[in-house]
Order: C-alpha cells, then structure tokens, then sequence
C-alpha cells in the first residue's frame, strides 16, 4: 500500500493520510445537506411535486456520487482529492434550470450524463489532459491563488465576519454574535495550531471548535447516532427517462448541456491545478496522471447523474486536506470512506456547521495564495492576466469566470509585448472559446 501510493517519495505516512482524508470529508459535509436542499428546492413554497426531487434519494446519491468519485480519484489518479456534486453547478441545476426554465429535473439530469459524455470522450481521446497542460504555468499559479482569495471569501460569509451591505457591496459583520465568535475562536486556534507546526492543524482546530461550541450550546448534539438509509429508487435511473421525451430536444436543453459543459470543465481543471501545486505534485508545468484525474471526474459526474444529482466535480476543500498533511490518493479513499459511513451516521453531521467550516476555509486561503511569489510581477504582460484570474474568482463568485477573464487577456497583453512565440495554440482557442462564453452563454 505505502509503495503504491509512493508515500515515501512523497514524505507522508498513514497518520497523515487519514487526518487529511477526514479533513477533507468535514470540509465539504456540508454538501450532503446543502445539495439536497438545492435539487429539491426545499426553500421555494407552494412548488409542483412534479418539479420536486426526493430528498432522501437525492441525499443517497450525494453521498455515494462523492465516494465513487473520491475511490476513482484514489485509486486510479492518486491524488489527494475528493469530489463531489459541485456548488454553483447544483444552484443552476435546481434554481436555473428546474425553477426558472419549468424544466423536469429528469430533464436536467439527461443534460448532466449527456454533458458528462463529452467529458468522458474528451479525456479518453487524451484532449483534456493537453487542454490543461496548455495553461501557462503563471496562470496555473494565479489560478491557485485565486480559489485561495475564493474559498477564505466564503469562509469570511459563511462564519458571518463578512456581510452584505447595500452600500458598498460587503461590509463587516457583528463580530459579537455568538456563532462568529465561534468562528472567530476556530480561527485562532488553527492559526496557533499551523504557527506550532502541528501536522493536522486544521483538522484540530474543527475538532476543538466543535467541541467548545457544544460546551457554549451554539452547537446542538447529535440527535441520534444511527438513522435508516432512505431509498434512492426515486431518482435512481431517472436521467433515462427524458431521452424518450421529444420536448428534451430543444435549442433552451443545447445551451444549458453546453453550461454544465464549460464550467465544469474549468472549475474541474482550476481545482485541479490548485491543489496539485499544493501538495507539490506539479512536475515542469505538468500534472503527473492527469488523464487519470480527469477520467476519474468524468466517471463520477456521469454515475452521480445516474444516482440522481447534479454534475460531480473536485472540490477545493481537498486543500484543507492538504494543509492537514494528505499527498496521495490514500487521503481520497479516507474521504470515500467518510462518505458511505455519513449514509448510517447522518445524524453526527449536525454538528458540522458553517462555524466550525468556515475557519478551516479561511486558514486554507491563506496556504494557497503562497502560490503569488512565483508569479514573474515585475512583467506587466504577466502580471494583468494572473492579477485578472484571481481577483475576478471571489469578486464574481466563480472560478470559471476568474479563468476566462485571465485567459482573454494573456494571448493580448504576450501578443502586445511581442512574446508571440510563448503562446501555446490551444491558448488561442481558449480565447475564442471565452469570448463566445461572455456573449452567448454568460
């Protein structure tokens, strides 16, 4: 086992790998319960059954998605990264497509294994692994940076230190309400625990924090240990049913195949990136076992939509993962592991709440964004596009849309400054491609 998932090489041992494996699993155990809420638009009153999916079902195939996907990721890939139904993707899903188009979930499910296809043909033909390897090594590490800013933005939100205001977009929460002063204290303990160099520091601090918010009642027991696991017939081959409805072949279905499509593709790949360069495993610009990564994506958005739920994709949390000491896909099967035992122990994960997560997001942004200091900030021809990519990620709320700004501008500012030369071809197209994103589809 050591041998294979190199853990010498990698100066990592089973300890490591398992703290980082459940770091990673209580990072995004959220998704369990966000993503059911989500698809079944829980929060829209006086909805048509028809347009409603079943939670428990959909909370089944939640959790099986993310283990299939994370086992795949482990095993084949070997890389420390976990997936599951993506945030944002989830939302247009169920909002977007569901709630505004009037389309049937079924529907949108025959657009997710459909888009998932492509994935799939796309990365056995070898066409993915080039299109990433393409991007120029600044941008990687912009891109990086800019999920770090991304993720410690959301991590701001969710604990409730960073607030809307109507003036001026965001503004500063009340810092004495109990549960941010419960995520402000999660924050100085990690900080205490990193500064100390305690290998798991992250994981330690979600775990101290829980355990002082229960103390405090801003954290609610458990209320059970054990639940029964709900069927998932009701969504469970669904996805096939809209291929024999001739209503599903539209121009409207086209374009929302073609969304799921694109901003899998970059979220995927900017995550991807990000935390390879994390842990350390970016070789000359190059993703060892690439291909395996994306294949492993790619099987596991199309069985999730089989399960039953929206587009699965990698998830930036991993780099939580990654600070607490995970290097090797041993970390993903950890992960996968965490995830199937959630389906019988449902109830424990009450205790995981946006203040206990959202430290470990913040701490995390902050690792990532070291990736700055290899950026070559004295060019400007470089440093307008990398600047671009990762301010753009938390102030549009999208990697995909950070990734498409930044990768407009860097053929225009190289070609402008006469580096025409360093210009992969494939960078060119991206160009187009996000060109044609910003007028048609965004």
């Amino acid at each position: 086992m050591k041998k294979y998932f190199q853990f010498e090489e990698l100066g990592t041992s089973y300890r490591q790998e398992i703290l980082g494996g459940l770091t990673t699993f209580l990072a995004m155990a959220y998704i369990l319960v966000v993503n059911p809420i989500t698809l079944t638009l829980a929060d829209i009153p006086d909805l048509p059954d028809a347009l409603r999916m079943d939670y428990g079902a959909v909370f089944v195939a939640t959790a099986l998605s993310a283990a299939i996907g994370s086992i795949i990721m482990g095993l084949i890939a070997r890389y420390p990264l976990a997936l599951a139904p993506g945030l944002g993707l989830n939302a247009f899903f169920g909002y977007t497509v569901v709630l505004g188009s009037g389309i049937p979930w079924q529907h949108a499910l025959g657009a997710v294994f459909i888009s998932s296809m492509f994935f799939l043909i796309l990365t056995l033909t070898g066409l993915r692994e080039k299109l990433i390897n393409a991007i120029p090594e600044e941008l990687k590490y912009a891109i990086g940076a800019g999920i770090g800013l991304f993720i410690t933005f959301i991590g701001l939100q969710t604990s409730g230190i960073i607030v809307k205001n109507d003036a001026t977009l965001v503004g500063l929460g009340d810092l004495t309400e109990p549960n941010t002063l419960l995520s402000i204290f999660g924050i100085l303990v990690t900080v205490i625990l990193m500064t100390k160099g305690v290998k798991g520091g992250v994981f330690y601090g979600m775990i101290i924090t829980v355990i002082v918010g229960m103390i405090f009642g801003l954290i609610h027991k458990p209320s059970g240990i054990v639940d029964q696991v709900p069927s998932i017939a009701p969504t469970f081959g669904q996805v096939f049913t809209s291929f024999n409805d001739p209503a599903f072949y539209t121009t409207t279905m086209m374009g929302i195949i073609l969304t799921f499509l694109f901003v899998d593709f970059f979220d995927n790949a900017g995550t991807l990136v990000a935390v390879a360069n994390q842990a350390g495993l970016v070789k000359n610009n190059r993703l060892p076992r690439a291909g395996n990564a994306l294949l492993s994506d790619s099987i596991a958005s199309v069985s999730g939509s089989i399960l039953g739920t929206s587009t699965v994709t990698s998830y930036v949390e991993s780099s939580a993962g990654v600070a607490a000491g995970a290097r090797t896909g041993f970390a993903s099967l950890v992960t996968a592991a965490c995830f199937l035992l959630s389906l019988f122990f449902f109830p424990l994960l009450e205790v995981v709440t946006s203040a206990v997560t959202a430290p470990a997001l913040i701490i995390v942004g902050v690792l990532m964004v070291s990736s700055l200091g290899k950026i070559q900030w004295p060019k400007f021809e470089v440093a307008v596009p990398a600047f671009l990519t990762m301010i753009t990620m938390p102030l549009s709320y999208s990697i995909a849309t950070g990734i498409a700004v930044g990768f407009i501008f860097y053929p225009i500012t190289m070609i402008i400054s006469g580096r025409r030369k360093e210009i992969s071809p494939i960078m060119y197209l991206f160009f187009i491609i996000f060109i044609l994103y910003f007028i048609f589809l965004k």
